[in-house]
């Protein structure tokens, strides 16, 4: 059931989206491959955002028409059903091509809830 608070899906993508900031602040790709720790922490948060966008319902496409939800939904069922096939680079990728737009845009959808 989508959640009747949009804002405080966004602000969940948002802080989980800062917490890979920082798990992966001043690494490499090949640092985090090696890093189980990181890697695991990195995929829960995920699994959150994923989570976060589903309970956004249509709202995510109100607000952020933009970004790939039914992919971002998608991966949390990946990382809880398919965890053996988890491709570590794919998540790498990811962090580093994907996070930052879907960030802005929440940071963006964020903007627009308040001034309503």
């Amino acid at each position: 059931m989508p959640s009747s608070d949009p804002a405080q899906r966004f602000n969940d993508i948002i802080e989980n989206i800062r917490r890979i900031e920082s798990h992966v602040a001043g690494i490499t790709a090949g640092q985090f491959r090696g890093d189980a720790l990181r890697i695991d922490a990195t995929e829960r948060c995920l699994a959150r955002i994923s989570e976060a966008a589903t309970k956004l319902g249509d709202a995510a496409t109100q607000y952020a028409p933009e970004i790939p939800w039914r992919s971002i939904r998608g991966i949390g069922n990946i990382l809880r059903h398919e965890y053996a096939v988890v491709d570590v680079s794919r998540i790498w990728r990811l962090i580093e091509k994907d996070l930052p737009p879907l960030k802005a845009a929440c940071e963006r959808a964020l903007s627009k809830l308040k001034s309503k």
